[in-house]
């Protein structure tokens, strides 16, 4: 247990290694709230190593990425060089878009749009879209994990598949959105969408450990290790993972951060530093999604907590890890934490993964008042 800060929390200890007990490889967490900031981590940085995991580790964020590129967009909207109900066809004519669907209905995943890593739908059905680590292409993934998709690409394939609904009458989540978000900015701006981010919110807010790699499969150092583990010749094989290239999401969920940026951003987000007051109204105005205690807004899911009490937050889910993010609507109290482990194409971990995530937020913002 590596403990980085001036005071204890008893409570935030025993609950890492509860989770790193349930079978996870290795857990960070970062709390800022009123009592000040607290950082610790559990378990290994690596499978056979004792060292825990840096409380100031580089970790793949996955669809956090999306709060992030909705911060960017709603920038944009702010500077009026897009419009936030206009047609995204009018900006993006050459992927044929259905003239209905808007740029707000992108970030807030109602547009209808097939989800480019697959869908699953109502009767269990899939519908497969390029490889990906679970289920069917598990393997495939794996094999072809340092190709290029470019998002073109990757809009083009979801483009080819019949819509969900028709937009604007339900909600889904899909990537798709999210890439046709980072083609939007790089239309409107003539920039790349990393150089937009680095400017617009990167920069300003210091955030120097976040990094938008495109298609590049490095990753900062320090970092823990992530792990794929597969049948070979009908034996058990892991494959060291940490390294890949995560164009196969694109803008759904690439960037790379540690915990102390994405609390930075979190707060600085819900306390009104990057958007002006109605369009941060705007993104945390919850629409009905149908998961339990969980709407969207453009960009964060509005949670609940056990004591009833409101979140903004978007977590990340990528092979092998998983980035939380949660903060408070005033930004005065946040969490992000990083949870390791070895993956495979069964989603083993599935079944740990809610009640540890449960245990760390009813810690944080439940946990003293029900003491």
């Amino acid at each position: 247990m590596t403990q980085q800060d001036g005071f204890d929390r008893p409570e935030l200890r025993k609950a890492i290694e509860e989770i790193v007990e349930s079978g996870f490889l290795g857990v960070t967490l970062r709390v800022r709230d009123e009592r000040g900031e607290w950082t610790g981590s559990a378990g290994v940085a690596e499978l056979d190593g004792t060292a825990t995991p840096p409380v100031d580790g580089h970790a793949r964020i996955g669809s956090n990425t999306k709060t992030f590129t909705a911060a960017l967009v709603l920038h944009l909207v702010a500077e009026g060089r897009i419009e936030l109900d206009a047609p995204v066809a009018g900006y993006l004519p050459a992927f044929d878009l259905d003239g209905r669907i808007t740029v707000r209905m992108l970030l807030q995943h109602t547009s209808g749009l097939f989800n480019f890593t697959g869908e699953v739908y109502d009767d269990g059905s899939t519908v497969h879209g390029v490889p990906v680590p679970y289920r069917a292409t598990g393997r495939q993934w794996l094999d072809d994990r340092f190709h290029t998709y470019r998002p073109e690409e990757l809009v083009r394939l979801a483009l080819s598949k019949p819509a969900r609904f028709e937009p604007g009458t339900g909600w889904s989540y899909a990537n798709t959105n999210y890439v046709l978000a980072r083609l939007l900015v790089e239309q409107v701006t003539g920039r790349s969408l990393a150089e937009e981010m680095r400017e617009r919110i990167l920069e300003p807010l210091g955030l120097s450990g976040t990094v938008l790699p495109d298609a590049s499969p490095e990753i900062p150092r320090p970092h823990a290790r992530i792990y794929y583990r597969y049948e070979q010749d009908g034996r058990q094989e892991t494959a060291d993972i940490t390294r890949y290239n995560p164009s196969w999401v694109s803008t759904g969920g690439d960037m790379i951060s540690t915990t102390q940026d994405l609390a930075t951003f979190i707060s600085a987000l819900l306390a009104g530093k990057i958007l002006p007051a109605p369009l941060l109204a705007e993104m945390c105005t919850p629409y009905a999604t149908g998961l339990p205690g969980m709407d969207y807004g453009l960009g964060v899911f509005v949670q609940k907590t056990d004591c009833g009490d409101t979140l903004i937050t978007h977590n990340g889910g990528n092979v092998g890890s998983v980035s939380l993010m949660y903060g408070t609507p005033d930004g005065g109290r946040t969490l992000t934490a990083v949870l390791n482990w070895v993956d495979d194409a069964g989603m083993s971990i599935a079944a740990a993964f809610p009640e540890a995530q449960r245990k760390l937020v009813h810690e944080v913002f439940c946990g003293r008042r029900a003491a």
